[in-house]
């Protein structure tokens, strides 16, 4: 058996997995062409163990670990692809980016609303460009709880 035709097989869906990653937006169509890249590799490590005529056969043996790995990581990945269409209603990876910690003391205006506990020790208001230092420190506190 030539090498080739298996080896050229692997590639182009190798290629074709690596693609469906690049380009898609949906996150089980991603999830299926890692699969595809997966099962590219284990494609070539069967073709190289027959073509070696390995008497151990550990091509294969190291296929089998592939398949055990490729499950566990489809159903991992399915589960917090659910997970996460539950709570967002969209399983689109452009808006999964929304899903990150933003920290919103940042969002707050720097000057505060005059009233009394915004006055300095000598009775007077602070500039209007600077914000109390006490008065941010409370904000940001209150933004992050």
């Amino acid at each position: 058996m030539h090498l080739a035709y298996p080896a050229v097989l692997a590639a182009l869906l190798f290629c074709v997995g690596l693609y469906g990653v690049l380009a898609r937006r949906n996150a089980i169509l991603v999830l299926m062409s890692v699969e595809l890249m997966l099962n590219a590799v284990n494609l070539n490590l069967v073709a190289f163990d027959v073509w070696l005529r390995d008497t151990l056969h550990s091509g294969q043996a190291l296929t089998l670990f592939t398949i055990a790995i490729s499950a566990a990581e489809i159903g991992i990945g399915l589960a917090i692809v659910l997970a996460v269409y539950r709570n967002r209603g969209t399983s689109d990876i452009d808006r999964l980016r929304d899903t990150a910690e933003t920290d919103d003391a940042e969002k707050l205006p720097d000057t505060a609303e005059t009233d009394s506990a915004d006055t300095d020790a000598d009775g007077t208001e602070p500039p209007p460009g600077r914000a109390d230092e006490k008065t941010g420190k409370t904000k940001k506190a209150e933004a992050t709880t």
